[in-house]
């Protein structure tokens, strides 16, 4: 009798074993069904970015290798004269006046910098402000060799500069002018502090920052590569050792890289340099107008489109063509305007006598109007000139 039975614990086995696999198949999501019955196929998500591609970027030194050589730095020295403290008060100039004798001391003030070699016969682009009223620039190359630098000319509105060695067998740094994308990884090269070249990494963080007050033009890209004093005038390049930029300035409140630094785009850059190089200064369009962004009724209403011209300057290209105070630009020929800057920077770049088309929206009509207007050549006396305002409210 016991031995007739003794199958029977490996029966309620296996009968346990058909229940756990039939309760797991229960538990199973099911497909999802549509409202007229149909079943569907479950959702199948797809990753946001590929990250299975083999060969990623693990070290960026084959760019550093191509670009480091051509960023140099810049020692440059200039006199300055150093009066007793009493001299400068106020209130002691005002009772005596100039009537004293200057006896004041010359010293010699050195300063450090960074540049870019971007022709292969000597000529440098680096930041106007590195090497404005300097008595003597020493470039010292990535090999050792220095050499005495020669201003050729300088852009105060952009703080670029151009600068010339004689020296043979030199490095260049190709332009990228185009294609740079928010998020892309960069690399800043440069002289921080004076330490000697240095090179930080960072990304894109964003393109065409304007309206920051640092330069008349701005159109800057923002990145977050450390960029300190004396990264001045050095390279921002790309992972492939393309110039993308010039280093010129960052926000700081202490003096040290917070994570926001600016760089002057290649574009830009090119356009400085080549103009320099064929006049001898650069040639920049102008209209004689002066600008202002539309204002808001509500704090919470849509953005207009456009920007308002707020004077004119009197025998100005702008006032010539027709255009009137009050007028808001819509469009230049088929660029649509969004800010002051972005149009301030498109007329720039626009070459004098050449004719655009501007589309304007008037207070009194519906229709755009479209003016075509003759560029003029923008210079120190025209920016300085006196415009018809806008009428008060």
């Amino acid at each position: 009798m016991r031995r007739s039975f003794s199958w029977l614990p490996w029966v309620l086995l296996i009968v346990v074993i058909l229940c756990f696999i039939g309760w797991q198949k229960y538990q199973r999501p099911k497909p999802p069904i549509a409202a007229d019955g149909v079943k569907m196929p479950a959702e199948k998500v797809e990753p946001l970015v590929n990250t299975t591609r083999t060969g990623g970027v693990v070290s960026y030194s084959s760019a550093v290798k191509v670009a480091a050589p051509a960023v140099v730095n810049i020692m440059t020295t200039q006199k300055v004269r150093q009066n007793h403290p009493l001299f400068n008060d106020p209130a002691f100039r005002e009772f005596f006046g100039d009537q004293f004798p200057d006896t004041g001391k010359e010293q010699n003030e050195n300063s450090l910098g960074s540049g870019v070699i971007v022709r292969a016969d000597g000529y440098i682009l680096t930041n106007n402000h590195v090497i404005a009223q300097a008595e003597q620039i020493v470039v010292v190359l990535q090999d050792g060799r220095r050499a005495e630098a020669k201003v050729i000319g300088t852009d105060p509105d952009t703080d670029l500069a151009v600068i010339k060695i004689n020296l043979d067998n030199l490095p260049v740094l190709p332009f990228k002018l185009s294609g740079n994308e928010v998020g892309d990884v960069v690399l800043a090269i440069g002289n921080p502090f004076g330490v000697g070249q240095t090179v930080t990494q960072g990304i894109i963080s964003a393109t065409g920052r304007s309206d920051l007050g640092i330069n008349t033009y701005e159109d800057f890209i923002q990145t977050d590569a450390a960029i300190n004093p004396g990264n001045s005038g050095g390279a921002l390049i790309d992972v492939a050792g393309n110039l993308i930029g010039v280093n010129t300035a960052i926000f700081s409140r202490t003096g040290g890289s917070l994570g926001i630094g600016f760089a002057i785009p290649a574009k830009v850059c090119q356009q400085v340099l080549d103009s320099i190089l064929k006049d001898g200064r650069v040639i920049r369009g102008w209209l004689g107008i002066s600008l202002m962004a539309p204002k808001y009724d509500n704090a919470l209403a849509a953005p207009q489109p456009g920007v308002i011209v707020a004077g004119l300057l009197k025998n100005g290209p702008a006032i010539q063509a027709g255009l009137k105070v009050g007028d808001r630009i819509m469009k230049v020929n088929d660029e649509q305007i969004t800010s002051v800057s972005q149009l301030i920077n498109y007329v720039a770049m626009q070459a004098p006598n050449s004719t655009i088309k501007v589309t304007v929206m008037r207070e009194s009509g519906t229709a755009p109007v479209v003016l075509d207007v003759q560029v003029g050549e923008r210079s120190a006396q025209s920016s300085n000139s006196q415009f018809i305002p806008l009428p008060k409210q």
